[in-house]
């Protein structure tokens, strides 16, 4: 059977397409609800609890009331790469602002056991070839990420003028004197002439919106806040032996969970792991890096040859070969195999389509079969398998997570699509069965799909008094995905309108962050005051994205989730949450080219 023939099963007995179809759309639809992203509590009043920083002490510091040439928000990946290439790029200024307690974004909160990148060091950790880090797993842990974060502020002498534990509360546009005023939640008001954001997605915690949440009398906490206090350990990977005899409640299972859980699973006397939607679960096949292949591969420019053969494997481009071999890049060349498979007759986008759903259907089969061959129970079994399009929710990858349902005190409470019912003073109510529990553990995730200003903390306020929540009412617009018009000297680091890779965001990043720099170091030596996108640049760049195919991530016939706005209509904003339409390494070529012109088409400087 060629590959351009009817999809198979692992035994090779054939896929019965619309069979699946309706088994996919069964379990879609019954967890649709009708409240979307206002099914989650914002961590507000006594809540608030969840957001308090378990790790690193608050330092009194005098507020801040002068001036620096480049203000960032953020203190993750988006704000380091941008400001070590500021700093290669000669300014000297740099001020990174972060609510946390150190660098690390994402990687400072999320210390859970288990913690690690989904996506492969060598392309996921940026700044490897400038800082002489060699990764020691293919997927590194969390303390490794976070102790790479720290090195790169360190090499790049961004401490110095660093403010951690510290939130922007309000920026506004000075016209008169070019500038942009900041003002924290620490009494800052300082100003900076160019200001850049990296917020990112992943740094507002959310709670489900389960009745009695705050009537729950033992102890909980969220995962990006791990309370090792009460559980023992560190994130280290110490056991975590304050749990001992301890019954647990993980209230989902995403790809927190499915990082978690194992190890909970073997510190655990009782662990119950609330389930509403599984997650597909592939292997990851982890494994200690050699130095010496390391070496042979680390010539220079290494890393950059690595994240473009990513990119263009995962992407459908044409890469000889697959550097990374991962989870991702097996997606791509599936696909790729069934679509270079079809007939000269057949290269219509609907048989090119039909190939793309074929690749998955067999290989999410594969990722079904996987389950029935590791977890002993035939029930757990069949609860644990995700019934969906693979790009419908974030792929998982590992390697102990299904192993961990056949230890005897694992339990899996699968919920089929409804969620818990209600949190008691003791414990966890599901399908009318209350599960008495010592601790709940929220693996609920962040805020994805909310407004901007909302996941910020903060709105902005631009030219001529338009704040940038009436500008984005719509939808989010830019040039790039980087530029706004009517917010001069502002630059705004984030995948989307720009290659919205996936997969791999640290890329996304790291290609922002070097055109950033290239900009401000022009007006700099130019001495121009301002640089800002025209009105007609950023409506080309608008149409030029509606006028592509969208996304294949989280179509409206997929499960809800993140991915596909809990499976409500996103209307133009989610519309226009795509990228350019060519393709992610189309889009980094693209401006690659347009940054090493000069030209800079579509700012003006003035």
């Amino acid at each position: 059977m060629t590959v351009a023939d009817r999809p198979t099963r692992p035994d090779d007995t054939p896929v019965d397409k619309e069979a699946l179809r309706r088994r996919y759309r069964q379990e879609r639809d019954k967890r649709l609800r009708p409240d979307g992203n206002d099914q989650y509590l914002r961590l507000t009043g006594g809540l608030a609890r969840y957001l308090d920083d378990p790790y690193t002490p608050k330092t009194p510091r005098e507020p801040k009331t002068d001036h620096v040439t480049v203000a960032f928000i953020g203190g993750g990946f988006a704000g380091l790469v941008t400001g070590a290439r500021l700093k290669e790029a000669g300014v000297g200024d740099v001020r990174i602002i972060e609510k946390g307690g150190d660098f690390g974004g994402t990687w400072y909160w999320n210390r859970y056991p288990g913690a690690q990148c989904d996506t492969a060091s060598f392309v996921y950790m940026p700044l490897l070839e400038e800082t002489g880090h060699m990764p020691t797993e293919k997927y590194a842990h969390g303390p490794e990420i976070l102790e790479h974060c720290r090195r790169i502020g360190k090499h790049f002498d961004l401490y110095g003028d660093a403010l951690f534990h510290t939130e922007v509360k309000d920026l506004e546009w000075d016209g008169t004197r070019s500038r942009w005023i900041i003002r924290t939640d620490r009494g800052d008001e300082f100003t900076a002439r160019f200001v850049a954001m990296g917020t990112g997605p992943l740094h507002v915690p959310k709670l489900p919106g389960i009745p009695g949440i705050e009537s729950f009398r033992g102890h909980s906490f969220h995962t990006s806040r791990w309370d090792y206090g009460y559980t023992g350990g560190d994130p280290s990977g110490a056991p975590m032996d304050r749990l001992a005899g301890k019954r647990v409640a993980v209230i989902g299972t995403g790809a927190t969970a499915v990082q978690c859980v194992p190890h909970l699973a073997r510190a655990c006397g009782e662990l119950y792991v609330f389930q509403r939607t599984p997650s597909s679960v592939d292997v990851r096949d982890n494994r200690p890096t050699d130095p010496e292949w390391f070496a042979r591969i680390a010539t220079p420019g290494w890393q950059r040859r690595w994240l473009e053969n990513f990119t263009a494997n995962q992407t459908g481009g044409t890469a000889a070969e697959d550097l990374v071999m991962d989870g991702w890049t097996d997606i791509a060349r599936r696909v790729r195999a069934r679509i270079t498979a079809l007939p000269p007759g057949d290269l219509t986008p609907e048989k090119m389509l039909e190939a793309y759903e074929d690749s998955d259907f067999e290989k999410m089969e594969e990722i079904r079969a996987r389950v029935d061959a590791i977890v002993e129970d035939p029930e757990t079994a069949r609860k644990l398998k995700a019934w969906y399009g693979q790009l419908c929710k974030r792929p998982c990858f590992h390697d102990e997570y299904l192993q961990a349902y056949n230890l005897p005190g694992t339990h899996l409470v699968d919920t089929d699509g409804k969620g818990v019912e209600r949190i008691t003073e003791a414990g966890v109510v599901a399908a009318g069965r209350e599960y008495e529990v010592d601790c709940v553990i929220y693996a609920s995730g962040f805020e994805v799909g909310t407004d901007h200003t909302r996941r910020a903390g903060y709105d902005m306020t631009g030219r001529d008094g338009v704040r940038l929540s009436e500008r984005w009412a719509e939808g989010m617009r830019t040039l790039h995905g980087i530029h706004v018009h009517g917010f001069p000297n502002a630059f705004f680091v984030q995948p989307a309108q720009g290659a919205n890779l996936i997969s791999n965001i640290p890329h996304n990043l790291t290609e922002a962050g070097r055109a950033i720099a290239l900009i401000v170091e022009h007006a700099l030596a130019g001495g121009f005051d301002e640089v800002e996108v025209t009105r007609e640049a950023e409506d080309a760049w608008i149409e030029l994205l509606l006028s592509g195919p969208g996304t294949l991530l989280g179509s409206p016939d997929c499960t809800p989730g993140y991915y596909n706005n809990e499976g409500r209509d996103p209307g133009l904003r989610g519309r226009l949450n795509v990228g350019y339409p060519r393709g992610a390494m189309a889009y980094f070529a693209y401006l690659d080219r347009w940054s090493a012109s000069g030209a800079f088409e579509g700012l003006e400087f003035r």
